[in-house]
């Protein structure tokens, strides 16, 4: 095929080298078959000076074509498959240095945004350092408020300074600059002691009303409205988890409020605020990168300690605050997680830890349990199950739990602005029941609610919104 081609364009070279010298003649031979003549140039005339070198030119340039058109052919140029490998492989290489850039410039913005949490933490040390010393500065000297000791009779009860109530000398404070006489009350001295009588007014108070009790432990009566502390400013704070520390034995006080908004596939940040106050602000004084991933909105926090779940397993984890470390870990024997028993809400929620006047709890269920809800009372410091309980609701049919003096209580619906606490498990007794307790999901999505030792309220987080619910306890009952 090639020799053939060859040839046609050889005769087509010399056709167009000699097209204007060449002749065709056709006539009949002696036996009447017709013949055809082609006639062209001899090499002598072709060399003869009058046609010139720039034929023999022209003659080498068709050659050099010719030989750039074999050459594609048998594949030696660009064109051929060697030719599209290497523009993949060049496109790939391309490709690959883009990529390269991009993760280069992704990496500055992290570096720099570690930089800038940095930054804040340093200038949140300088606050706090700068409070604790207005707060351990001395107050000014106040001036005392009783008047200075009137004359009084050697016998019979004494009186108070002129112009004064009976009963307004019981109000007077020791001079904090005085000496040891000042501890004494002026309207109180006499010169040899006796039996004293004191008139005053009698004011009724009435009697405490002895089927409740705020301050103890009883049976849950009635939650009230939510109240509003602050709202979210963006999509992560849609839902997470705030709390209070109810035994802080850290470096942190007791009104120390914490909070972890938990939208996003890596939840670190855990943010302290000195006070409600603070946090209504939003002005954390305190920002910890926690070292293992957040899962949910099961956080709680006791004795100078967060507890939480590690993202996408059944490890708790308790992280110390004062040394910002990991003090233990454990797997929760059997727990479902991510997503195999959450609430009716979602979000991961397979086991929820809570902190009451009996210690640390977690809310969970097992395949063994069959997606019931089991409840287990844990060791504070080693994580180990002390004691189970297993009840026969389910956890995917209730929207949220949370715990009060032993006794688990289940809130119906997470979206419905009008919904009840619906059932009630008592651990003292094992023994659970039917309820219907009005509960307020004021904003239509309660992602949190959990029952804060110390404030004895619920704190909650309700789509965007941190709340807390006042509670009313019954009496509690004689054992």
């Amino acid at each position: 095929m090639i020799s053939l081609l060859l040839m046609c364009v050889f005769g087509l070279l010399l056709r167009g080298d000699a097209q204007d010298r060449a002749s065709l003649w056709r006539g009949n031979d002696q036996s009447g078959r017709c013949q055809y003549t082609f006639t062209v140039p001899s090499p002598v005339e072709s060399n003869c000076p009058q046609t010139g070198g720039h034929e023999m030119e022209g003659l080498k340039a068709r050659l050099g074509m010719l030989e750039v058109l074999v050459s594609r052919l048998t594949g030696g140029q660009t064109g051929g498959p060697q030719a599209v490998g290497a523009r993949a492989q060049s496109e790939l290489q391309e490709a690959l240095n883009r990529a390269m850039g991009e993760r280069n410039l992704l990496q500055g913005e992290k570096e720099r945004l570690e930089r800038e949490l940095g930054g804040l933490q340093h200038r949140m040390a300088e606050m706090r350092r700068e409070m604790e010393k207005l707060r351990n500065r001395p107050c000014p000297p106040q001036t005392p408020i009783v008047s200075p000791n009137p004359s009084v009779q050697n016998s019979g009860p004494a009186r108070p300074a002129g112009g004064s109530s009976q009963m307004s000398h019981l109000t007077s404070r020791p001079n904090r600059q005085g000496d040891s006489s000042s501890l004494r009350d002026s309207a109180w001295q006499y010169r040899h002691p006796g039996f004293q009588e004191l008139k005053a007014e009698v004011t009724e108070v009435p009697a405490p009303d002895r089927s409740e009790d705020n301050t103890g432990c009883g049976e849950l009566i009635s939650v009230g409205e939510p109240f509003i502390h602050k709202k979210a400013d963006n999509i992560a704070g849609k839902y997470g988890v705030w709390m209070q520390d109810p035994e802080a034995i850290s470096a942190y006080g007791p009104s120390m409020v914490w909070r972890i908004d938990t939208v996003g596939s890596d939840v670190r940040q855990l943010y302290g605020y000195e006070d409600m106050e603070q946090l209504s602000k939003g002005f954390p004084s305190k920002v910890l990168l926690l070292p293992e991933m957040v899962e949910s909105t099961g956080a709680t926090m006791y004795r100078g300690s967060l507890y939480y779940q590690r993202r996408r397993s059944r490890t708790l984890i308790r992280y110390d605050l004062s040394t910002e470390s990991i003090a233990s870990r454990r797997d929760l024997p059997h727990a479902g997680f991510h997503g195999q028993y959450p609430y009716s809400w979602g979000g991961y929620t397979d086991i929820d830890l809570s902190v009451d006047q009996q210690g640390l709890w977690a809310v969970y269920s097992t395949s063994k349990a069959k997606g019931a809800i089991v409840i287990s009372q844990l060791d504070p410091n080693t994580l180990e199950v002390k004691k189970s309980w297993e009840t026969n609701i389910r956890k995917s049919a209730v929207a949220n739990s949370f715990i009060v003096c032993g006794k688990m209580y289940t809130v119906a619906s997470y979206s419905a602005p009008s919904t009840v606490i619906n059932y009630m498990y008592d651990t003292a007794t094992s023994q659970g029941k039917t309820i219907s307790i009005p509960f307020r999901n004021k904003y239509h999505y309660n992602s949190m609610i959990d029952y804060n030792l110390a404030q004895r309220k619920l704190f909650a987080w309700d789509n965007f919104h941190i709340v807390s619910y006042d509670l009313r306890l019954g009496r509690k009952q004689a054992i």
